[in-house]
């Protein structure tokens, strides 16, 4: 506001008149003030604005992910936090493909028009290099769910996705399946990439010839439908896919149905999160339990209770496998 004054040649408290609308202002005092705050690019009560020394008790939760289940058990761990903190939750979501310029007016806008103590990122904002420089450069305490990189730079959550993935291939070769599907996620989400090397190299440990077809999924229930399509195509017909998450698992087996295939009998299906989705679907979907809300729990506890805390810190969680019916030895 100084700087508004002295650019404007008024007083603050004339900038302050004119900012809060008061009446009795003239139209030419009023025009010289908002011509300096247009120059100066100045915004009023920025969120980023002295977090430290003025709190707002609302911290604010960023999505940019397709999946319903995951948002909505996110969302249910950060509230829980909240609450326990008497806290209130801003939800807000990015589409954080859409370029840098274009991302940082999406937070710019964010930041204006909400007064925050802090932010939850959802992957893959998480590791959005670009969100992390914006957040940091303003000053903004933040926390991470799924972080795949730099991991000394924040608190974060996660769970060993590779070991995870590892299980998955483990049980299908128990089961006697050599003919795999890979449905995999989006290359921005860490996780994905995470899962894919650990199937992968879990199969490789006990045949490196054994074979594997791959198809993009996206983590979507769409997506799977494409995905499914291609691999009940492809020459070597698997025996047995693993999606990576439930969503896609979804859209797998309702291509097995249309095709006449019948779920486990003919093609072992295995997915990843144990969402609503896998409870669904019939057969029940055979999965990997992913404790989402809980890790949105953390992040939101890890957050609040920074204060005080040594630095950044890294939480692994357990998973657990959740056999149900869409596994079966091969035909």
């Amino acid at each position: 506001m100084e700087d508004v004054a002295r650019m404007a040649g008024v007083s603050p408290k004339s900038v302050s008149r004119v900012i809060n609308a008061e009446p009795h202002v003239s139209a030419k005092l009023r025009a010289r003030v908002e011509a300096a705050i247009a120059e100066l690019n100045y915004v009023p009560d920025r969120a980023a604005r002295s977090l430290a020394s003025a709190r707002s008790f609302i911290i604010g939760l960023l999505f940019d992910n397709p999946s319903p289940n995951y948002t909505m058990k996110v969302q249910a761990g950060v509230y829980r936090a909240c609450v326990e903190h008497q806290y209130h939750m801003r939800i807000d979501t990015i589409d954080s493909t859409a370029g840098s310029s274009a991302l940082e007016t999406q937070l710019d806008a964010i930041m204006r028009n909400s007064r925050t103590d802090g932010f939850i990122l959802t992957p893959p904002l998480t590791d959005n290099p670009a969100v992390l420089d914006y957040l940091d450069k303003a000053g903004v305490n933040y926390s991470r769910i799924a972080p795949f990189i730099d991991h000394e730079r924040t608190p974060g959550v996660v769970i060993d996705d590779a070991a995870a993935a590892a299980l998955v291939a483990e049980t299908l070769w128990k089961l006697g399946h050599r003919r795999f599907g890979l449905v995999n996620g989006p290359e921005e989400h860490g996780a994905a990439g995470s899962r894919r090397d650990g199937f992968l190299r879990a199969l490789a440990a006990r045949d490196a010839s054994c074979s594997v077809t791959e198809a993009a999924g996206h983590f979507t229930f769409e997506g799977g439908i494409e995905a499914g399509r291609a691999l009940l195509k492809s020459p070597q017909r698997p025996t047995a896919i693993f999606a990576t998450n439930d969503d896609s698992a979804a859209g797998v087996m309702a291509v097995c149905s249309q095709a006449g295939l019948v779920v486990p009998s003919d093609v072992s299906v295995f997915g990843f999160d144990d969402s609503w989705i896998a409870k669904s679907v019939w057969p029940y979907l055979t999965t990997i339990h992913q404790p989402i809300e809980e890790m949105a729990f953390v992040a939101a506890r890890m957050l609040l209770d920074s204060k005080g805390q040594d630095g950044p810190q890294l939480k692994v969680l357990d998973f657990s496998l959740v056999e149900r019916d869409s596994i079966a030895p091969p035909p």
